[in-house]
């Protein structure tokens, strides 16, 4: 933005200055002068960008409290029939196992935990289940 600057003297040697479409007189602030359609292209810009940034704040904290929601609402539940899953001790490895069908489920690693555990055929058949 190009700011101007204009000294006139008048009759009663006041000064009159005109900087960025605000009239000054004798230092004094008087109505602005209609703005220019870059200054207001500008401002409308930042009002944009200020927007823009609260909404994307707002749907971040809506994706999280989804996400906690989703969270609370399957957490240590079956996957196949939706009831309480029990942890149980496999040869120190903790195994999830459904309370109604009877299936178990692993965690991350606890199947090359038990795998290790179980050397020989039982280390095929996990084989096919690894990456």
């Amino acid at each position: 933005m190009q700011l101007k600057s204009v000294v006139v003297y008048t009759s009663t040697s006041r000064i009159t200055t005109t900087i960025s479409n605000i009239l000054l007189i004798d230092q004094e602030i008087f109505m602005p002068v209609k703005p220019s359609e870059k200054e207001e292209e500008y401002f409308a810009r930042l009002e944009f960008d200020r927007r823009k940034k609260q909404e994307e704040e707002a749907r971040i904290k809506l994706e999280e409290a989804e996400k906690e929601r989703l969270k609370n609402l399957h957490f240590m539940h079956c996957p196949k029939c939706g009831m309480k899953l029990i942890e149980i001790n496999y040869k120190d490895v903790q195994v999830d196992k459904c309370s109604s069908c009877d299936g178990v489920w692993l965690d991350a690693g606890e199947l090359d935990a038990i795998s290790k555990l179980e050397k020989g055929k039982l280390d095929k058949l996990f084989d096919v289940f690894k990456k």
